[in-house]
């Protein structure tokens, strides 16, 4: 027998033995399943247009194993311009301008690489994103829906459908597609009959929460039948983004209004993530209670809560907490106020470029006026009563007092009116509006347009330099009358709300 002949029998018997040895007879541990690594099934490439903001682009993918998903940003040259959502939308940090931009080779393809895992295998995806030019600035304005009644606000729905939320005075929220003019049949809330709605009261703000599309939050401001102003917070059911659940509904601030006009009723989330709500004087006219100046009232003031805690568990009225850098956060005045001296701020907006928040205050008898508010500028007085825009109105004007960046008097001319409602500064995908506050009148219909640059805190732009854009923004079809709001979709496209029950909006042609 040769030596490698022994070797081996001397292998084959430690292995019997050791086979032999095992205890009990037990079995091997149970092989883990087999897993596979997902798969992506959304596009490998996607176009937009400059300028875009929000979400460009969904990532999407399947597992054989229906394990929960997580995406990422993997990598990819240009991996720094875009932030990507736990759901896996896909944004530009900065809107991209086709004429200058900012992929690594300067050709308006951005490329990056996304990974999704089900927590044991990963995959990857090489994504091109094409920005193509909006072209030289040529619009046009479209009646994208009609037959809304009293319609007062314009909201877009955040998930990529195009879609908007139109609030009707009375108390109900419609989807409208503007692509199609369908307005849906099922109301996204309805709450006619439990609200006043005569005059100036009614359903008058909507603000969706930051995370409305994993949440389905949002948050309205109306005048309950009482005729006290509430801001309450919703809910959508967790199955059906497009109806709200009544049974969610959370009183979250309410406060007592003496007269019936002078509501206000914009409320939005700012960029620092509160919410801010703005009130009129109370009402009547020339602010008899002197609300506005006083800071102890929530009247003619602009308002900020921290909707995400609760300081006050004690009490239903107040569900939020205070922003400690709030003015009079500690002492002084009410905690909630952010800015008083206002009348009747009806609509305002957020500048997302800069973070200037614009207001529209309407005044009484002479003068409407444009406010701003600069990024972390607490404690402003825009000095209603005492002044109406720049004139003195009544008694001595405040030695603090901020002028409006803007006014115009009453009147029937070009450059006049008799109450304005404020616009927003236009950052959509018409290049040749890029930059501009647009805003117009309720009463006489008049549209204009003033360069956001011209807009300068402490300095008050004469109406003189106006730009009236009546016959530019001339419709397809109808006619814009009664301007109650404007609004964006999520494209940043801009909208008229016309409260005889049309809406338009602005597009590149």
């Amino acid at each position: 027998m040769t030596t490698a002949t022994t070797l081996v029998r001397h292998v084959a018997l430690i292995a019997t033995t050791a086979l032999a040895g095992c205890g009990g007879g037990g079995s091997a541990p149970p092989a883990l399943p087999a897993n596979t690594a997902p798969t992506f099934t959304s596009a490998a490439s996607v176009t937009v247009l400059e300028n875009t903001a929000g979400a460009v682009y969904t990532a999407a993918a399947s597992d054989a194993q229906n394990g929960p998903l997580t995406f990422a940003i993997a990598g990819g040259a240009d991996a720094a311009q875009f932030t990507l959502s736990s759901g896996g939308q896909l944004a530009f940090r900065t809107p991209p301008d086709f004429e200058a931009p900012a992929d690594s080779d300067r050709d308006n393809v951005y490329r990056l690489q996304l990974s999704v895992s089900d927590g044991r295998a990963q995959t990857t995806l090489d994504v091109a994103v094409t920005v193509t030019d909006a072209g030289g600035g040529t619009f046009r304005v479209r009646r994208a829906g009609t037959g809304f009644v009293q319609p007062l606000y314009l909201a877009g729905i955040p998930d990529n459908s195009g879609r908007v939320l139109v609030v009707e005075q009375a108390g109900r929220i419609r989807i409208l597609d503007p692509a199609t003019g369908a307005i849906a049949a099922t109301p996204f809330l309805d709450i006619r009959g439990t609200i006043s709605s005569d005059g100036e009261r009614g359903l008058i703000g909507l603000a969706l929460a930051p995370d409305f599309a994993s949440s389905g939050t949002f948050f309205v401001y109306l005048t309950n039948l009482a005729g006290d102003t509430e801001v309450r917070r919703y809910r959508t059911f967790a199955a059906n983004r497009d109806q709200a659940d009544p049974a969610t509904a959370d009183l979250i601030l309410t406060f007592a209004q003496p007269f019936a006009n002078h509501n206000g009723g914009w409320i939005e989330f700012g960029p620092d993530g509160f919410l801010y709500i703005a009130s009129g004087d109370g009402g009547s006219g020339g602010d008899p209670q002197n609300n506005a100046q006083n800071t102890a009232s929530l009247l003619g003031k602009m308002l900020r809560i921290d909707v995400a805690s609760d300081a006050f568990p004690a009490d239903p009225a107040r569900d939020y907490a205070i922003p400690a850098s709030n003015p009079f956060a500690t002492s002084g005045g009410a905690p909630e106020v952010y800015a008083f001296g206002l009348r009747n701020p009806f609509r305002n907006s957020f500048d997302p470029a800069t973070g200037n928040l614009y207001l529209g205050d309407v005044g009484q008898a002479a003068i409407e006026e444009i406010d701003l508010i600069p990024p972390n500028r607490p404690g402003l007085d825009f000095g209603w009563a005492r002044l109406e825009g720049t004139r003195t109105f009544n008694g001595t004007p405040p030695p603090n007092a901020v002028p409006p960046v803007a006014e115009y008097a009453h009147g029937t001319g070009p450059v006049q009116g008799d109450s304005v409602t404020g616009g927003y500064v236009y950052r959509g995908p018409v290049e040749s509006l890029q930059g501009q506050y647009i805003f117009g009148d309720f009463v006489r219909g008049r549209l204009w347009s003033i360069p956001a640059t011209s807009l300068v805190f402490g300095q008050t732009f004469a109406a003189s330099s106006f730009t009236l854009r009546n016959a530019d923004f001339t419709p397809d079809a109808g006619a814009i009358g009664n301007i109650a709001s404007f609004g964006q979709d999520q494209r940043r496209n801009l909208y008229i709300v016309d409260y005889d029950g049309e809406i338009f909006v602005i597009e590149g042609a």
